[in-house]
């Protein structure tokens, strides 16, 4: 296979497998990351109280607490790969170890959030509280996580652009011949 079909199937690949993680609204996704998303909350809340855990609601001494599929984020975590495989110029590795980092680092800043939240619930300015984090915060979240992973690994195209950029060449070239 010469490097242009090569590139071209690599292409492919990459945004059928956006396709597929966005299936069944984020079937897969969902399924990874709600039960590590409840038990690495209630872990860390039984650091500093007694915790049951029932179904998705954590029952500490005080409160309970439902971790609902919003809490998951699950369309942040969707979206920061999408960043990362709609973007060229990474090799395989590079881009499996991007996809890691990225997803531990805004997996480590959901649960910040989560926490966060807990001691607003007994307040009555909680909505208020939970909508910036859920609209503002989360935003900033996802692309600091971006960034971050763009720097960290050295990533200079940018998503979609570059694939756009590329297939725009490529019909330049054919159209000459």
């Amino acid at each position: 296979m010469d490097k242009q079909n090569k590139k071209i199937t690599g292409l492919i690949a990459r945004y059928f497998s956006i396709l597929i993680l966005g299936l069944g609204n984020f079937y897969i996704l969902k399924k990874a990351l709600t039960p590590l998303t409840i038990h690495t909350t209630q872990l860390v809340l039984s650091l500093f109280t007694e915790t049951n855990l029932i179904g998705d609601t954590i029952h500490t001494t005080f409160l309970k607490i439902q971790i609902a599929p919003a809490c998951v984020a699950t369309s942040a975590f969707y979206l920061i790969l999408i960043l990362i495989f709609s973007t060229s110029a990474i090799k395989p590795k590079t881009r499996l170890k991007a996809a890691l980092t990225a997803m531990a680092i805004l997996f480590a800043l959901n649960i910040t959030r989560i926490l966060i939240l807990i001691p607003a619930f007994a307040t009555p300015y909680f909505d208020a509280i939970h909508w910036i984090f859920w609209h503002l915060i989360s935003t900033i979240f996802v692309v600091g996580t971006w960034f971050a992973t763009t720097k960290l690994y050295k990533i200079k195209s940018i998503p979609i652009y570059s694939d756009i950029k590329y297939l725009k060449n490529l019909t330049k070239s054919k159209n000459i011949r």
